[in-house]
Formats: C-alpha cells, structure tokens, sequence
C-alpha cells in the first residue's frame, strides 16, 4: 500500500513511522512553513521511534510538494489539529482521484465534511472517499526533530466514519493492519461527539491556569492537574455531550469507560482515572495557555459541540461557561469567531432525523 501522510508533527510522524515499519510505501508532506521535521526526516530517510513504537521506519519521500506526496496513492492520512484541515484539503485538491481513500486523523469535529467542502467534493460524492477518526490513535510527543516517543498506540475505541457512512467499512478494512483499534461508528457526528479532547484538555488546562503561566508547564497535566474538583467538571461536561449524542439517536461513551477500553486508563473514574493512568503518565503541560488545547479545542471542539447542541435542544451550560473563561482568559471571543461550527459545515439546516439520512 502507498500511504501518503499530511503533516510532520507529533501525530503525522507517528502514523508516517507506523505505516513505514508495518511495510508499507510512505510519503510526508508539509507546509513549507514547518520545515524542520521535514529536513530531518528527509536527510535521514526515516522517522526514529521510542516507548510503544520503536526503531526507525523508512520514509520514501518528505517534502513540501503535495503533488509528490500523493503521487500513486492509495491512502491519505490528513493529521492536525483542527486548523489544519482546511489548508490540507486546499492544497490536496488538484490532486484527488477517484479510488483515493482520505482520513482525517482525527476528525476533531466534522473534519471530514471541513475537507470535503474545501476540497470541492459533493458531501455525498463516493469517488473520493473521505473519512474521520474520532481520536489520533496514539498519546505520543516529539523528542526532537524526526524523533518521537509513542507513550501508548490505543489497543481499540477509536472510532471511524466516512461521508456517506456506507463506506466506512471499506475504510477499515483498507488500513486495518496498522490500526487494528478502529471501530465504526454509525456516522461523523458520532466519532466528532466520541472526541473527548474538547471535555478535557480545557478543563484541566484553566484549572491549572496559574500554574502553567508561572512554571511554563513545569507540571505533568494527568498527574499533577487532575484532581478530585477538575474531575468533577470534566464530568459535568462529558455528561453534556453524551446528552447531545442522545438527542441525535447516538450512543457516546463516557470518556473513562472508553478509556479503559483504549488502553489509557485502568480506573473508569473522572479524577484518578486521569491522574494515575498509565497512558498518560509523563505526559507534560503545555508552555503557555496560547495552545492548542484552547485554540483548538475550546476554538473548534466546544464551540462546534454547542453549535450542534444548540440545533439539536440540548442544555450545555458547563460547556458554554468553559469556552466564555476560555475566551476572557485569551483576550478573544471563541465563540463569536465560529471557526467551526454547524453552519460553517452546511448542516445548519437539518434536523436529527435528516442529519441522520444525510449522513448515512
């Protein structure tokens, strides 16, 4: 299989290395912005690993020719932040051809319709299957460039959905050697929904404001950040998304429970289910509050959560609170930028029943 990989971060280098030593052809491309991992992986041929993944895993071509990178292939894997979808698809559009498999790793919140609508692709259109992960299938860092440490690869619950669903089995099955955790979910507002990063990270992230500031994330964020009180509002939000999943029909999993299932967690609690889960020991705070884990997360996940609940006559009032101190925290106003959200999709319009249909 020749695999093409979007993106030379944290996440697009583990799938590149994954790819890579499980045999497979695997070509990395990067915005010319981002050159480093890129320079250090071409120079060397390869992508090194440590921890869950581990040796060195020849990389065909890394560069920032799209064209290059896609040239014959027959799986594409879009991996970034929410952000990045956008851009990806822009760039992949003269290159797209009927039979390509696309993934967006991890769909993050509709990220699969976000390409497509980018990409100039009908949302039914099946010539280029477009499809999404609930989640990267890995807790994995950059060591330095062309480096990484894989602190766990999910061992299952991570959730895939193409537009329309009735190719996510073809999906699956296309790269089921290397991801052998993928599991289907009935459409991508589920694996959207599945994606706990918007319940998370924010929590633990403004709860721990001061200190990350004062230490410049000198801190371990499951460890030293959750605690019994963060525990409790990550639960109060998660009850908020697997109350939106019920209005739309979709069962969501309560994120401990699920991340037993993955591998990340061994107690299916909201405070010592993080803080002593061996999936996320060493894992270390952000430098600053400007990351992701707001940006996106609060900027994409929670604002397109309650763009969706709002649609669907859902009460999200912890959700709504995290995102407006998110945003006088950072000086800007997450939700009135709606860098993501139902209507920016196209779906505004739609009730559950017709989302369902659309979607399936």
């Amino acid at each position: 299989m020749r695999v093409a990989v979007l993106g030379s971060g944290n996440g697009g280098c583990a799938v590149a290395f994954d790819c890579g030593i499980h045999g497979h052809e695997v070509r990395l491309f990067e915005f010319e912005q981002f050159p480093e991992n890129v320079a250090s992986i071409a120079a060397s041929g390869g992508i090194e690993a440590e921890g869950e993944l581990e040796g060195f895993a020849p990389i065909a071509y890394a560069g920032h020719d799209v064209g290059a990178a896609l040239d014959g292939a027959d799986v594409v894997f879009a991996v970034g932040a929410a952000y990045s979808t956008r851009p990806f698809a822009e760039a992949c559009k003269p290159h797209l051809c009927t039979g390509l498999i696309v993934i967006v790793c991890p769909g993050s919140c509709g990220g699969s319709i976000e390409f497509k609508n980018a990409a100039g692709l009908p949302l039914r259109d099946q010539g280029v299957i477009v499809a999404e992960t609930s989640t990267l299938p890995y807790a994995v860092r950059m060591i330095e460039p062309g480096r990484i440490r894989a602190f766990l690869k999910l061992r299952a619950g991570v959730f895939v959905a193409a537009v329309p669903a009735a190719n996510t089995p073809e999906v699956i099955e296309k790269v089921a050697e290397v991801y052998p955790c993928l599991e289907p979910a009935r459409n991508v507002l589920q694996t959207s929904l599945q994606n706990a990063n918007p319940i998370i990270h924010p929590a633990v992230t403004l709860l721990n404001a001061a200190l990350i500031e004062r230490t410049g994330g000198h801190l371990r964020f499951y460890e030293e950040g959750v605690t019994p009180a963060v525990g409790r509002l990550i639960e109060a939000l998660d009850r908020e998304r697997i109350a939106i999943g019920r209005k739309l029909g979709l069962e969501v999993v309560p994120d401990p429970q699920l991340g037993c299932r993955q591998g990340y967690m061994q107690d299916a609690t909201y405070d010592t289910g993080y803080s002593r889960a061996a999936g996320f020991r060493g894992i270390r705070a952000q430098s600053s509050l400007d990351h992701r884990y707001l940006n996106e997360d609060v900027g994409y996940g929670l604002v397109f959560m309650q763009s969706l609940a709002r649609q669907v006559a859902a009460e999200t009032p912890c959700m709504s609170a995290l995102a407006r101190l998110a945003s006088v925290l950072m000086d800007r106003d997450y939700a009135a930028e709606a860098k993501r959200t139902m209507a920016s999709l196209g779906l505004a319009k739609y009730t559950p029943e017709e989302l369902d249909r659309l979607l399936a």
